[in-house]
Formats: structure tokens, sequence, C-alpha cells
């Protein structure tokens, strides 16, 4: 089939898209996801050197196509975080879009979960990487247009991949029904808006540290994809600033965070700089590596996909919400300004200098450990358990670092933040729970398997 073929096909796609009951293409729906993995093998070995080196002469067998799912998270990985180089804040909410797109064009073939946004029609005889390769182009040429270009040589070597005929034509149909519904669904849905957070002058509120540092406000204001209202995840805050805890914490960071002459060890010092790493990039590469190691299929990779990304951004628009809320001043100004803060505890430091870069927004609540909390807590429930090994490496300090339990990770990244100088800690400890109630949210409320 030929790109041009489908480029203004449309189908009607059934369900209000903020609706977790939304129809589920006339299959009945029951029961919470009881994420029932299989030990199927996935062709995905060699999957990016294949489709980037263009169309190949035959196509081949439908089962031996590369899963399109991994094909296309590799491409938006590509195209949003290396070539657009999109902060974590923002690179999350796309891949959300592409991979929500994803999941309901592949679960509308496959049948095993409730949809998203809505089912389109579908036949279970379609082709599902069809599905997923039309699903992620189409929302990826709605946020990239001028990476037109480079997607329609993408898409042109997936379709090469898939023998030709009804199963494809219907996968790219129901991919673009899906493409369609979700581009619909986040029209006007407040991205890119305010980006300036606001600033004070008085001892403990949050200001710039650089003429050019404070970005992304418009996050907190973007509308949910699972959630119904950011506000209803908001944190207690941070510590009084007279307070005994404040003074205990000031002194942690501002004794292990500082770049010069802390007290780190020297593994406390790669965590810091590990994690201090594209957050949403490192995560991705992860899940990668788990959806391979696990040999998970296509509908199963929309899926992991779906929820992880979803969840995600979700996390991290509450927490921007959040962080404007609350509007609390970063370790660096703490410190450099504890004589006015009103704490005899705290001794100033107008020389400190984190070890980290500061993030161009409030300290409170931690945007990573929003984001990775509600990442681990996810991954739990995909796979069910804790008990998964897993390692990473720093795209270029060549840092890498082994874990054999999901929540190693997030335990670590708690203390990072701290090491990196960027965050108190209970900036830190609240966000992991921000973000774990909205993975809580997505697991009693979203993807439930269906009959």
């Amino acid at each position: 089939m030929l790109v041009a073929d489908a480029v203004d096909r449309s189908s009607t796609v059934m369900g209000n898209p903020r609706d977790p009951e939304a129809s589920s293409g006339g299959r009945s729906i029951m029961g919470r996801n009881a994420q029932r993995l299989t030990a199927r093998s996935v062709a995905v070995s060699g999957v990016v050197a294949l489709l980037l080196a263009g169309a190949v002469s035959t196509p081949t067998a439908t089962a031996d196509v590369p899963d399109q799912v991994l094909a296309w998270n590799q491409h938006a990985y590509d195209e949003l975080i290396g070539v657009k180089a999109q902060a974590p804040v923002v690179a999350v909410l796309h891949l959300a879009m592409v991979h929500g797109a994803v999941y309901d064009a592949v679960n509308a073939i496959d049948g095993g979960y409730e949809p998203y946004l809505g089912a389109p029609e579908a036949e279970d005889t379609f082709s599902e990487d069809a599905a997923a390769a039309a699903a992620a182009y189409r929302v990826l040429l709605n946020l990239l247009p001028d990476r037109e270009p480079q997607l329609t040589a993408y898409y042109v070597a997936s379709l090469a991949l898939i023998s030709d005929g009804e199963a494809e034509d219907g996968g790219v149909a129901t991919g673009e029904a899906a493409a369609a519904a979700m581009v619909a669904a986040r029209i006007g849905d407040g991205r890119f808006g305010d980006p300036l957070f606001t600033e004070g002058t008085q001892a403990g509120q949050w200001r710039r540290l650089g003429p050019t540092s404070n970005n992304f406000k418009w996050v907190g204001d973007v509308d949910p994809f699972l959630i119904e209202d950011a506000s209803d995840f908001a944190t207690d805050g941070p510590l009084p600033l007279t307070s005994a805890e404040y003074a205990a914490e000031f002194e942690q960071v501002k004794t292990l965070g500082r770049a010069t002459g802390s007290t780190r060890t020297a593994d406390q010092t790669e965590q810091a700089l590990f994690w201090g790493d594209h957050a949403v990039a490192m995560w991705t590469r992860i899940f990668r590596q788990l959806a391979m190691s696990q040999g998970l299929s296509t509908s199963e990779n929309a899926r992991f996909f779906a929820m992880l990304y979803l969840t995600g951004s979700d996390a991290v628009i509450a927490c921007l919400r959040d962080k404007e809320a609350k509007g609390f001043w970063r370790p660096t100004t703490a410190i450099r300004e504890a004589a006015n803060d009103g704490n005899p505890a705290t001794v100033p430091d107008p020389t400190w200098t984190s070890l980290l870069a500061n993030p161009p927004y409030p300290d409170h609540p931690s945007s990573h450990n929003c984001y990775s909390s509600a990442t681990v807590q996810t991954l739990r429930d995909f796979f069910g358990t804790n008990m998964m090994s897993f390692s990473a490496t720093h795209a270029t300090l060549g840092i890498t670092r082994t874990y054999g339990r999901f929540s190693e990770a997030i335990t670590e990244i708690r203390l990072a933040r701290v090491y990196g100088g960027l965050h108190f800690m209970t900036a830190d400890a609240q966000a992991v729970t921000l973000g774990r109630k909205v993975a809580d949210w997505r697991e009693a409320t979203f993807f439930q398997p269906v009959t």
C-alpha cells in the first residue's frame, strides 16, 4: 500500500475521550487488569537498521515483521528527543499522544483491553503492525510537520515490511482513525501557553537562577490524559522555613549537593550524574530493554508504552501545577540567602553552587521524582512484580548502573537529586507520593481487560 493512498482516509471513532467506560468496539468490559503476559517471541533484532535502510524489495510475511510499536517508539524518541531536543516535561506529553493513539489502534484489532479514547472499527484480521505504524506516523506528523520527509521515509519503510492486501489496508485505516481521534482530543489542551512561573523576592519564594531559567509553567496547565484534575494530586508542601526539620534538610543538601568540597562518596556523585540525564530518554531506553527481554507481543507493547507515557504525563502535569502553587526556592537560592530565612540554624554561603545545573522552575515537588515514581509503579503494575533486573547507560557520560528491582531506581533517584544539589529531600519524597497516586488512579480506572 502506498502512503498517498491513505492520506485522506478517515474512520468513525466511538467513545467519549474522557470516559473510561468508552466503547470497546462491542466487547463487554469486566474486572481489573490481570496483567496476563505471555512468553511470545518478537522479531525485534535489527529493527532500527532495517527501517532506516529504506524499503525492502520483497515484503516479508506478516509474522516476520519487526514489531512496529517498538520501531515507532524509536522513531519518536529520535525525532522528539534527538532532533528536536524537547525537554523531558515536553517530550513525555508528545510520547503519550503517539502511544495513546498506537494503543487504541492496535487494541481495536486485538480487543483485549478497554480503549483509551475509543475503539476504531476494526477486524481481528487487520495488521496490528500497520495500525501501529499509521497511528504513530500521523500523530508525529501533526506534532512535527517540518519533519515530514523523514517521517514519511520511516513510514514507507514500515509499510514495505508488511504484505500488501486487506490486512495491511485495514490496519492503516484503523491507525489513521486512532491518530485522528488523538489529534482532535488534544486541540486546545493547553500546550505551549504561558511559560513563566511566578517569581518572588521573599525568603522561601522561588526566583530564577539565570537570565533565561524560567520556563514550562504551561505544562501544569495542560489537560490531563487520565486523571480528572491535576490539583487533586497536590502535595502537602515544603517544610516551614523556621523549623528544625527544614534546617536539617538545608544542611543535608548544602553538604552533599555542592559542586566542590562535598561530602559525597564517589558512588553518590555517580548517582547524581547518572540520573542527571534526560529522564524521559533514560526511562525510554529502559522500557525498550524490558519490552525486548520479556518478549512482549505487538499488542502487549502497545499497552505497555501507552500506560507508561500516559501515566507519566499526568504525573508531570500534576507536578508542575503544584510547583506553581508552592513556588518554593531551590537549594542554591536558599543557601545563598539563608541569612534572611528567619532560621538561626541555617548558615548562608553566598558562593554555594550545586553539582548539577538547576532546571528552570521551582523546587517543590521534584519533577524527576514525580515522573519516575509514576513510571516505577506502572512497571510494577504491568509486570505484576517488583523483582525484575535491568540496567541503563547515561547517554553521554558512559555511566552504567544495574538494578535488581524497580523500586531500587526510585529509591536512588530520591537521593540522587539531593546529591546533585537540586532539591530538598521533602520535595523528592512528596513527589514520589504524587507519582504513585497518579499511577494508582490509572490502575483503578484505565486499561482494564475485556472478555
